[in-house]
Formats: structure tokens, C-alpha cells, sequence
């Protein structure tokens, strides 16, 4: 091996034999040493993810209530990246158990999903105090096994024993990675924070996230949790600099569906030096998700006017209240006949009077065939965001 290829192959870190007879990684401090090659075509990835980020932020500033419509934004993200780490749980499941419906079995792993959503959201939440910081992640990483699988497994706290990556019920002997003993963790955490706050005018910012994910991911600081952590310091990172102003990219959507690519080009960087490979990866992911978060909000808007003309055009003297209905929609898309009556004050009969409308103009669809304690969807909104 040439000195160039061994300083290649250990830009990102080494491993280093045990006591106990393993091998973990250590990773170098970044930003990479020998640097990153800028080539034509990571400089091309970069300028078209801009752009998507910059197109999709706009168009969610164009939505006229944007936190309403994060909240859907968030769900999918949620639900795509446990998804990742093999739960069950689709979209259906988590808006049926949040509206504390239970008319069908969920899976059991459903909690986890929504945990996720509470960390991101109390992650965001706390940018207003914190940075994005070892502290912040401690905080979010408690929410997310709060009484859930791995709940026994220090939520919040560092790591004091080895960990390993590989498939279910492999040993350390035959993992696939094996992350820095604890005692190393600390460390690496520090030098993983000073990266992020560093001043490097010179280093585009989804750069730099994309190397803070994978920094992260190899450090894998807590026992449990840490893919779903990488990924959610993509979204504050995202909200935190100002690239986004509110956590609509949901790139799990991209590695979920490339999931072998998306591990395999992080090993790359821990046994090859190879970050190039896996930034340009990440690059594309975040052009394409973006785009398609856009389509998304396009979508919104179309179909947020069709449903207001329909209001507007036939509910009579009911439409100041079919309007109020219609915007709690695209926070609560399941929603009952008592929902109504707290959110405008109608009478039960007149409640329902209200709901009568929104069936019969297709905007609501009752899906329990029940005659009492009837439920009812928002379908073509949970629809745009259940495609792929």
C-alpha cells in the first residue's frame, strides 16, 4: 500500500486491537485529513441540494399555517426512520394511536414511533436555548426509549460499556462494526461538537451535516437508539442553521429505501477513508427528498383551495364552522363528532349536521362502519403523505 492509499485508508479513523481480543474504530477528529476531493460532481450535488432545500423551505413558508402542516412533515420522518431500525409501525398506526383510537390491534411498536416524533419536536423546541450540542442529544435520546424496547438501556446517558453493530443476535466476535471502548466516547462526542460549532466558511453546511451524521453514527454513544439520534441531528442541524425553518425533510424516506447502500457507504468511511462516496450519496439524498417534500407541499395548497371552494360553495350558513373544521384537519386528520362540538361549540345534533356536509362533498370518509362513536379521515391529505 502506497503512503497516499494508507493515509486515505486512515483518514477517518483506525482500529485499534483490545484487551479482550476485538478490534474497535476510532475515529479521526474531523474535518478529514487528507481533506476532501471538491470534484466537479460533489460541487454539482451540492448546488442541486441547495437549490431543492431552498425551493422546499420557500413553498413551506407559502402555506398559510406552517405549523399545521409540519405536523404531518414530522409523522412520515418518524415513521420512516424506526422503520429503518426494523419497527412496524406505518403511518395509519401512529395517527390512529395518538387520536387514541383502538378499534383494530397495533403493532406494539408504535410508542416507539411516536417517542421520536416527541424528541424532535422537544429537540426543535429546545434550539430556541441550546445549541446542537452533547447535551441536546442526551435530552432527545431519553425521549426516545422513554418506556419503550430498550428503555433498560440508559436513556440519556453515554454509554459505559462496548457496543456493537450486526445482525440480530450476532456476538462481538462476528459483528459487522464495532464502535470506540466507552472510555473513548467522551472524547470523540467533544471533538464531534467543537466540529459542528467550528468556523469553516469554506465547507458548504450539508457538508458538513453529512459528515456530522456519519460521525455520529460511528461514535454510536448510546446502547440503543443511535441510528434514529444520527438522524434526528439532521433535522436540527437543518432547523438550527437556518437551512430550514421547520423540520419538513424526511430523508429517512431516501435511506430506508436505499437502506443497504446507506450502511454500507458508512462502513466505507470507517474502512476506506471513503467520505466522498458516502457525501455524495447523502447530497442526493437530501436533492431528492427535497424535491419531493416540495411536490408535497404543492399538494397541500391544491388540495387545502379545492376543499375551502367546496366549502365555501355549499355549507350555507355552516361554513365559518366548516372552515374552522377544515384547518384543525391538517393537525388532527381523524377526527370525531365530539372533536366538532370542542372545536366550535355546536350542539351535538348540529355537530353532526356539520359532519353530514363534509361526507356528503367527499372531503371526510367514516371508515368504522359503526353507528355510535363514528371516526372519521381527512383521506386525501394522510394520502399524499402515505405514497412510496
Amino acid at each position: 500500500m502506497t503512503k497516499n492509499n494508507l493515509n486515505i485508508s486512515y483518514r477517518a479513523g483506525r482500529y485499534i486491537q483490545q484487551p479482550s481480543g476485538y478490534r474497535a474504530f476510532i475515529p479521526s477528529a474531523l474535518p478529514p485529513d487528507p481533506p476532501l476531493s471538491m470534484d466537479s460532481k460533489m460541487m454539482s450535488l451540492v448546488s442541486k441540494a441547495d437549490r431543492a432545500l431552498g425551493r422546499l423551505d420557500g413553498s413551506i413558508q407559502t402555506l398559510p399555517d406552517a405549523n399545521l402542516f409540519v405536523f404531518m412533515y414530522v409523522r412520515k420522518e418518524a415513521v420512516l426512520s424506526s422503520q429503518i431500525e426494523g419497527t412496524q409501525s406505518s403511518l395509519d398506526d401512529v395517527l390512529e394511536a395518538e387520536a387514541m383510537i383502538f378499534r383494530r390491534r397495533h403493532p406494539s411498536d408504535v410508542e416507539e414511533v411516536i417517542n421520536y416524533i416527541h424528541a424532535l419536536n422537544q429537540g426543535i423546541k429546545r434550539l430556541e436555548e441550546l445549541p446542537v450540542s452533547v447535551r441536546l442529544l442526551r435530552e432527545i435520546h431519553k425521549l426516545l426509549l422513554k418506556g419503550v424496547r430498550g428503555a433498560e438501556r440508559q436513556p440519556g446517558e453515554l454509554r459505559t460499556t462496548q457496543n456493537w453493530v450486526g445482525p440480530a443476535g450476532s456476538t462481538i466476535s462476528d459483528a459487522v462494526f464495532i464502535p470506540p471502548p466507552p472510555q473513548e466516547v467522551p472524547q470523540c462526542l467533544s471533538g464531534l461538537e467543537k466540529f459542528i460549532h467550528s468556523d469553516t466558511p469554506d465547507m458548504p453546511a450539508l457538508i458538513k451535516i453529512g459528515m456530522a451524521h456519519a460521525q455520529l453514527e460511528t461514535i454510536h454513544p448510546f446502547l440503543d437508539g443511535n441510528g434514529r439520534i444520527g438522524r434526528l441531528l439532521i433535522a436540527l442541524l437543518l432547523c438550527d442553521w437556518k437551512i430550514l425553518q421547520k423540520p419538513v425533510l424526511y430523508i429517512s424516506h431516501y435511506f430506508k429505501k436505499h437502506r443497504e447502500q446507506y450502511y454500507e457507504l458508512l462502513q466505507a468511511v470507517r474502512d476506506r477513508g471513503d467520505w466522498e462516496g458516502w457525501l455524495k450519496f447523502f447530497l442526493t439524498a437530501v436533492a431528492e427528498v427535497a424535491s419531493a417534500a416540495t411536490e408535497t407541499a404543492r399538494r397541500i395548497v391544491y388540495l387545502r383551495e379545492r376543499d375551502r371552494s367546496r366549502i365555501v360553495g355549499s355549507f350555507g350558513r355552516s361554513t365559518a364552522n366548516g372552515l374552522k373544521v377544515l384547518e384543525s384537519l391538517y393537525s388532527k386528520p381523524i377526527i370525531s363528532i365530539n372533536d366538532i362540538i370542542q372545536l366550535t361549540g355546536l350542539s351535538f345534533t348540529a355537530a353532526s349536521q356539520l359532519m353530514s356536509r363534509f361526507l356528503k362533498h367527499n372531503i371526510l370518509r367514516e371508515y368504522t362502519g359503526q353507528k355510535r362513536n363514528r371516526l372519521f379521515r381527512y383521506e386525501d391529505y394522510i394520502a399524499i403523505f402515505k405514497e412510496n
